[in-house]
């Protein structure tokens, strides 16, 4: 059947907060753990690497399960996979605060949690691109800006939880926070159900009354109907079974070049906010001075988002959408490079802002431009296997740049190291995107 025209508001403001919160979680919810990591490393007697796999595992469940999420979307559908994987996401970090070890915490904390926002992330995007076209990257920067608000609330609320309750009490509360995601499921309503109903009720009548003469009988109307309707059903009945995984998107070339971009980028992006926090303690920063400075990317990040959707949807900056998407990876990467020596809080909070706009625009423009190349039919499919391959540089950055600091106790050469990262993805993504496409 034809797909149901996107109806660019309604109903579909609504599964844009729902979107809004999943995102919120999904990206915040990993940097905001760090907070947490001095407590962790006394109690269990661990490094900074051992502590950075806690988020990577998280991260690498968001990415790595893509592929089984999409299967399960296309078989399911987008609202009970939701719910399900609200329930997870909160059974992880109820059970992850009474773990005894660090493997217990990574299995719960990390795979568990992981994989219940995975569930909930990738079909809020989905439905978000059914019930969006010509408002689609204002849609996409307005639910990015999730990732920050939640980022700006949820570090310092984690700060005041662990002086408060500690980390045990933290995570159980963090827990019941997660059960969000299932309200945020139960209002992704599909699209086509609606829709078509509508759509049958409506030529049903329009049917009665061309078939009904003047003065005719109502009940030759009814038969009429009813005889039409058994006609639609016996034609609907020989489906072919669904594709659950759309691999004939590898032979599209602009796909290609943006994962291979997407990859290179991933390496190097989540690898700052996730050491910043204690990098400011180590140079003498209080703790709260410290986690604040995630609040501060977070609030410049929330205005980059939406500021960087409405750039991108209009008419004229559209059509060239991926080269504004790599000006922002350069933007994001030459920041992380020039503030590498930035050793006092005036440094920090300056790297902080640029950072946050140019994270914000590379938030906003990543799944616009994704949708943009591969379209709405096949854009379950193609982010679920981006964002596989992305779970390996996911597993790769933060827990390697983790282990530079606990060898060479310098941060200086791991923001060069993720700076070039990003600039790489972004120079491949514009000279690939110029000499290919």
């Amino acid at each position: 059947p034809a797909p149901v025209k996107p109806p660019d508001g309604g109903w579909g403001w609504i599964v844009l907060f729902g979107c809004f919160v999943i995102t919120g979680f999904s990206y915040a919810f990993p940097k905001a753990v760090s907070v947490y990591f001095k407590e962790l490393m006394k109690d269990f007697h661990v490094g900074y690497s051992d502590t950075a796999w806690i988020s990577s595992i998280m991260l690498a469940m968001l990415y790595g399960t893509g592929p089984v999420c999409s299967i399960m979307v296309n078989q399911f559908g987008c609202r009970p996979v939701m719910l399900i994987g609200g329930l997870l996401a909160s059974s992880g970090m109820i059970l992850a605060s009474f773990t005894t070890n660090i493997i217990e915490l990574y299995l719960t904390a990390g795979v568990l949690t992981g994989l219940g926002m995975a569930l909930n992330f990738q079909p809020s995007l989905i439905m978000l691109g059914t019930y969006f076209d010509k408002r689609r990257p204002l849609a996409n920067g307005l639910a990015a800006a999730g990732s920050p608000v939640f980022l700006s609330s949820l570090s310092p609320l984690g700060q005041v939880l662990l002086e408060k309750f500690g980390w045990r009490g933290g995570f159980l509360i963090m827990g019941g926070l997660l059960l969000n995601c299932c309200t945020c499921g139960a209002v992704m309503r599909p699209l086509d159900m609606g829709m078509k109903r509508k759509m049958e009720k409506a030529q049903d009548k329009y049917e009665a009354k061309e078939m009904l003469p003047i003065g005719g009988k109502s009940e030759e109307g009814i038969s009429t109907t009813d005889g039409t309707k058994k006609a639609k059903k016996a034609k609907k009945k020989p489906k072919k079974g669904k594709k659950l995984l759309d691999f004939s998107i590898f032979s599209n070339r602009g796909f290609i070049i943006y994962t291979i971009s997407k990859f290179i980028l991933v390496l190097g992006l989540f690898v700052p906010p996730i050491l910043l926090v204690n990098y400011a303690k180590d140079t003498g920063v209080p703790d709260t001075e410290a986690a604040f400075l995630l609040s501060i990317i977070g609030f410049i990040d929330i205005f980059a988002r939406p500021a960087c959707g409405m750039v991108a949807g209009l008419k004229w900056v559209r059509p060239h959408v991926a080269y504004l998407f790599s000006f922002a990876m350069l933007f994001n990467g030459l920041t992380d490079i020039c503030s590498a020596r930035a050793s006092n809080y005036t440094g920090l909070v300056i790297f902080c802002v640029f950072f946050g706009i140019s994270y914000g625009m590379v938030g906003a423009l990543q799944f616009e431009v994704l949708m943009a190349i591969v379209g709405s039919q096949k854009f379950s499919s193609a982010i679920g296997l981006v964002l596989l391959i992305e779970a390996f540089a996911v597993l790769i950055g933060p827990p390697s740049a983790g282990r530079l600091v606990d060898a060479l106790k310098n941060y200086e050469v791991i923001f060069y190291l993720a700076g070039s990262e990003v600039v790489l993805s972004a120079l491949f993504l514009a000279m690939a995107t110029y000499c290919c496409l």
